[in-house]
């Protein structure tokens, strides 16, 4: 896996490496949480649909009637705004508001036809106030209309493995072919809060909204309480129907931990939010791979110099449970060959749970004298590469 030109462009140093093995893993078990079987513990929430996941890489920590199908009203907004503001990233044009575009009912951040507004001003409307007229113009602004629009947001959710998931709305306004799972939301809201725009927006407790025409800044409330009543939350969409009950898709985080909860249908939405992600941030810690202070040095073929440092670096961090263990496996090759420039990478130590690697940290090259020494013949290189081993 580590090779460098040596291998590919010297049969000779190919020999010596069948001859002396390749590569050295040493694994050791750390006092370090690993993922455990998920627990369904007794919880009581008022959701019929309802799920709780690791937001760092979508692991379920409890679920209730995840995969159910059901309309999931506004929330919907989640995938038109995330649409839109990826389009704005490439073009935040400005958008004429038609009749067509606010004839639409629900919530509303009080557009008018005439009006002159930005895709990212329309993105901001429909997650702080849940305007719906805001989703139908971005879907008449991106795709003519929210038949065509519609099939963007199918085209995404089978991207991002929404396999439940059939949107005909961008709004989220009822339809028998407009649903939806928890599971599916989770999903689509882990996928959101990685795009930095929509993260920051659905974290204002209020959103300054700027048009074009009328010039002036308008400001609105975000509807999602669970800002003000939970702390560490930082989004993410509220959404109420008569047919879909109330809706809310949240996420939090704290000590490095990242939480995303969906309910569907849940007369008590913001308690159910509040005791999943206590829950949640119960089960799981942030641990940051240190390995700056691994240093070992290693044989060096071919080189000014027969040793070589290698050193380590601090990793980034990895979201796991408590209550377990995690596995250090050190990979190096038993030897190195020059050429090699200091940095160069040639080993890694990688971190497993339950036998899967979930990080890993990169093994380098330190500061040496490893310029390639003057060509030699195999039993020359034999001699030597072994001679090096008993220095």
């Amino acid at each position: 896996m580590y090779q460098n030109t040596f291998f590919r462009n010297n049969p000779t140093r190919k020999i010596l490496a069948l001859l002396t093995g390749l590569c050295l893993a040493v694994c050791a078990g750390l006092p370090l949480p690993v993922y455990a079987a998920p627990q369904q513990t007794a919880l009581s929430v008022s959701a019929k649909s309802a799920i709780l996941v690791n937001a760092a890489d979508g692991t379920a920590l409890w679920a209730k009637g995840a995969d159910e199908k059901r309309p999931m009203a506004s929330t919907t907004k989640i995938m038109t705004a995330l649409l839109t503001l990826e389009a704005a990233a490439c073009s935040d044009r400005t958008v004429e508001i038609t009749q067509d575009m606010v004839c639409v009912e629900g919530s509303s951040m009080g557009l008018q036809a005439g009006d002159r507004i930005s895709l990212s001003g329309l993105a901001a409307g429909m997650l702080s106030t849940s305007g719906n007229d805001a989703a139908n113009a971005a879907a008449y602004a991106l795709a003519g209309g929210p038949v065509a629009f519609a099939e963007k947001m199918n085209r995404r959710a089978k991207e991002l493995g929404m396999t439940h998931t059939h949107f005909v709305t961008p709004s989220g306004l009822d339809d028998d072919n407009h649903y939806s799972t928890a599971s599916d939301m989770a999903k689509l809201a882990c996928a959101a809060m990685k795009n930095e725009t929509f993260a920051t927006l659905v974290s204002q407790k209020k959103s300054k909204v700027k048009f074009i025409q009328p010039a002036c800044t308008q400001t609105f409330t975000n509807h999602n309480k669970l800002l003000s009543m939970y702390r560490g939350c930082i989004g993410v969409k509220t959404g109420f129907t008569k047919k879909a009950g109330r809706c809310l898709v949240s996420c939090a985080e704290r000590n490095g931990v990242r939480l995303i909860v969906v309910t569907l249908n849940a007369p008590d939405d913001w308690k159910d939010h509040q005791i999943l992600l206590d829950y949640g941030f119960t089960r799981l810690q942030s641990v940051v791979p240190d390995d700056s202070s691994y240093a070992v040095s290693l044989p060096l073929v071919g080189g000014c110099t027969s040793q070589v440092q290698v050193k380590g670096e601090q990793g980034s961090p990895l979201i796991i449970p408590k209550g377990a263990r995690l596995q250090r496996c050190v990979e190096l090759p038993h030897f190195l060959y020059a050429p090699l420039e200091s940095g160069d990478p040639v080993g890694r130590i990688s971190y497993r749970l339950n036998g899967r690697e979930i990080g890993h940290t990169i093994l380098t090259a330190g500061p040496a004298d490893v310029k390639s020494a003057p060509k030699k013949n195999i039993f020359q290189f034999v001699a030597g590469f072994f001679s090096s081993l008993f220095q």
